[in-house]
C-alpha cells in the first residue's frame, strides 16, 4: 500500500446540493484538507432534491469567493450536477483525484439517492471516471453538530485517497446525528419507499397552494445488512452505488419475453 505522502498532492474536488454557504460544506473542508489541494465549486443557492438535473437552457456563470482554510472556492449558478460539469471543464487545473460532495443536511439513505442533488454530483462524477463519495448527517438543522463524525469522515476519504474504488462504484456514506458514530457498515441501502404528501394552505387572496411533506416507509424493517438498520444503531452506513441502473438480474427472464429476430 502506497502513502498519499508519497505522490503528487492530491486534487480533491468538493461541491453540495445546500450551496457554498452551507456549514456541512465548510465542515467537509476541514475534514480533508490535509490530504490534498483543495477546490470547491457549489451552487450559489441551496438545490436539494435536484438529483442529476443539469442546465440546458439558460447560461451559466462561475463566481470566485475567497478562500476558506485554504480551499479555493467558487459558485455557479446551477445545481450540483452543473458544478460538476463545468467545474471539470472551466475550473479545476486537471481531473480531479477524488470528488466528495456535502457534507449534506439530511439523510440520503435509503431510496433518497434517486431525488439527492449531494448524490446526483458524485454519481456525475462517477461517470466521468473520477473516484466519488457522498457524505449526509441525518440532521436537517442548519446549525447541526459535524464534530461527532469528523475522525470518520477523515478515515473514509483517507482509505479511499489510498485505494481507490472500483470502477463505475461511488459511495453514499450516512452519518448518524447527536452522537459519536460506534463504527462503520458497508451495507445495502433499505428498500421503501416516501409517503408523499402536501399541505394545504390559502395565500392572502384566498388560493390554494401547497407545501410538499411526508416521511420515508422502511419496507425492510427485519433486513439486517441495511443503511437504514445500522444508522439507527448508531454506525456511519456506507453504501456502494453505480450510475448503472440496469436491473442485471432480470435481463435474461424479460430477454425472453420481449427479443425477437
Amino acid at each position: 500500500m502506497t502513502d498519499i505522502s508519497e505522490k503528487r498532492r492530491p486534487l480533491i474536488m468538493i461541491s453540495n446540493d445546500d450551496s457554498i454557504n452551507a456549514p456541512g460544506l465548510l465542515r467537509l473542508v476541514d475534514c480533508v484538507r490535509d490530504f490534498g489541494d483543495v477546490i470547491v465549486v457549489a451552487p450559489e443557492a441551496p438545490h436539494s432534491g435536484m438529483s442529476s438535473a443539469f442546465t440546458v437552457n439558460d447560461a451559466l456563470k462561475i463566481n470566485s469567493k475567497p478562500d476558506y482554510n485554504g480551499a479555493r472556492m467558487f459558485t455557479v449558478n446551477g445545481t450540483p450536477v452543473d458544478c460538476i460539469k463545468l467545474g471539470l471543464h472551466a475550473i479545476v487545473p486537471r481531473t480531479p483525484d477524488l470528488v466528495l460532495a456535502g457534507i449534506n443536511h439530511g439523510s440520503n439513505s435509503g431510496n433518497s439517492i434517486i431525488y439527492s442533488g449531494t448524490m446526483g454530483a458524485v454519481l456525475e462524477a462517477c461517470m466521468a471516471g473520477i473516484d466519488a463519495v457522498g457524505f449526509s448527517l441525518l440532521h436537517h438543522s442548519m446549525k447541526a453538530d459535524f464534530s461527532f463524525s469528523a475522525p470518520m469522515v477523515t478515515e473514509i476519504v483517507v482509505d479511499v485517497l489510498r485505494e481507490g474504488l472500483p470502477k463505475g462504484v461511488c459511495l453514499n456514506v450516512n452519518i448518524p446525528a447527536k452522537v459519536v458514530p460506534v463504527g462503520i457498515k458497508t451495507c445495502r441501502a433499505a428498500r421503501g419507499h416516501w409517503s408523499d404528501g402536501y399541505s394545504r394552505y390559502l395565500d392572502p387572496h384566498g388560493n390554494p397552494f401547497y407545501w410538499l411533506k411526508g416521511r420515508f416507509i422502511n419496507e425492510d424493517v427485519d433486513a439486517t445488512d441495511t443503511d437504514e438498520y445500522w444508522l439507527e444503531r448508531n454506525y456511519i452506513s456506507v453504501v456502494p452505488v453505480s450510475a448503472d441502473m440496469t436491473n442485471h438480474t432480470a435481463v435474461k427472464d424479460i430477454s425472453r419475453r420481449f427479443n425477437k429476430d
